[in-house]
Order: C-alpha cells, then structure tokens, then sequence
C-alpha cells in the first residue's frame, strides 16, 4: 500500500517540480546574460522564453520518469552522464530560443551559433558515452530525438527573424511535425503503416542541416551566401521526410516489403 501511494507523488513531483525549477533556474542565469536594450521585456522577456522551453522540455523528461522506473530501472539511474549530456543539450537550445525576441544587432550575436554549436558536439558525446559505458536506453533515445527536433525549431526561428535565413526555411522546423501528425492520422483511421526505410541518409542530411544552421547563425558568415545555399541544403531534407512518409504510408514500396 506504501509503494502504492508514492507512485503518485512522485509523478506529481517528477512531472510538474522538476520542469519548474529548471525553467526558474535558466530563467534566473540567463537573466543577467540576455542584453535589456531594445527589448520590452514586459512583454517578450527573452529569459521566459528560454525558461519556458526548458520547461516544456524538462515537463516531456519527466514524463517519462515514473514508465521507465516500473519498468525496473532505479530512478536515480535514469540520468546517467549521457543523459545529463542530452539535457544539457536542450538547456544551450533553450538558450537558443530565447534570442527569438532579442534584436539582431545585439552584442551578443554570436552567442546563439555558439549555443547551438556546442549543442551540435553535445550531441555526438553522449551517443558516444552511452555505447562506451553500456547506458543507452529508451529514455536517452526519446530525449536525443525530443531535442534534435526542438533544435530544428529554435535554430531556424532565430535566424529567420535576424534576416539570415528566408522565412521558407522554417519548413524544415514544421517537417517532422507533419510527418508524425500524418501517421497519427492514419493510425487513428486504423490504415495500415509500415517499418521505414533502413537507411542512414537522414542522420547525414541532419548532420549536414546542424553545421548549415551554425553558419547561418554565425555573424561572421555572408547573408547573401546562406540565403544562395538554403535551397540546396533544405530540398534533400524535406526529400527524405517525403520519401520515408510514402514509404510507411504504402505508397512507395520499401527495400524490406
């Protein structure tokens, strides 16, 4: 009956807790770090918006927490050093996120391609950690995707409202979104999917969009060369989204069918 009972409250804590002290507290460090001028800050206070995509962030973590402790992991386990690793990572994408409201021309231009810069070796080490110490779990796997997603969303947002990016880009922020709501469609109509294509081509191209949204963010690279290699860089991205939603849907025969 004891056991019983704090299953609830640790949900409560885990799911609602947790995701409120990380917001508060990047929140109140990046408080001092984002720059007040040109800014009103009553209204589109760029360190609420960083907290509150960690919290959105923390809040899918935590999500998971109690499902992944019943399934026999302790919970004190679940974050290990590459987990810590990916949260890290979401709290620099966070970082991110919040220069969304803050003017292009701010002296701290460069610190959203650093952000997500380091966010981009973030994500090489802990897949890297987590095969070395034996540690990859469900959790880590869901938390890498979670947070590759928002990247793609925080990164292209930011340069399109800085003028560095043209505002069809955002298209590669709103591609998963419509994949997965596309499946969930066909599942609730009870059509049939199948198993994706077995291909590394996609982790490439988002290797390749990583490294393409660092430049674009950089001060330092040309505008007119970003915007002349968008189309080049964005076309096979959103090719392999389609590719593998005909592939899933039935449309396209995959190599394995």
């Amino acid at each position: 009956m004891t056991e019983r009972r704090a299953e609830p409250s640790l949900s409560v804590g885990t799911r609602v807790a947790f995701p409120l002290v990380g917001a508060l507290a990047v929140a109140v460090v990046l408080r001092g770090l984002y720059p007040p001028e040109g800014i009103d800050a009553r209204l589109l206070d760029p360190a609420l918006v960083a907290g509150l995509c960690l919290a959105g962030l923390l809040w899918y973590v935590s999500a998971r927490l109690v499902p992944s402790r019943t399934a026999g992991r302790p919970l004190g386990r679940l974050f290990g050093l590459a987990n810590t690793l990916t949260l890290l990572r979401g709290a620099l994408y966070a970082v991110v996120a919040g220069f969304v409201v803050v003017p292009p021309d701010t002296r701290l231009a460069w610190v959203p391609a650093l952000a997500y810069g380091s966010g981009i070796v973030l994500d090489k080490l802990d897949g890297t950690v987590a095969r070395t110490v034996g540690r990859e779990t469900v959790l880590g796997e869901r938390l890498d995707m979670a947070f590759d997603t928002f990247g793609f969303v925080a990164a292209p947002l930011v340069a399109v409202a800085w003028g560095q990016l043209p505002v069809w880009y955002l298209s590669l922020s709103a591609a998963r979104y419509v994949y997965r709501g596309g499946l969930g469609w066909r599942r609730r109509r009870g059509q049939p999917l199948y198993d994706p294509p077995d291909s590394d081509l996609g982790k490439y191209l988002a290797g390749v969009q990583m490294v393409f949204l660092t430049a674009a963010l950089t001060p330092a690279v040309p505008t007119e060369f970003v915007w002349t290699a968008a189309p080049f860089v964005l076309a096979p991205s959103l090719g392999v989204f389609a590719r593998d939603f005909l592939v899933v849907t039935g449309r396209l025969s995959g190599p394995e069918r």
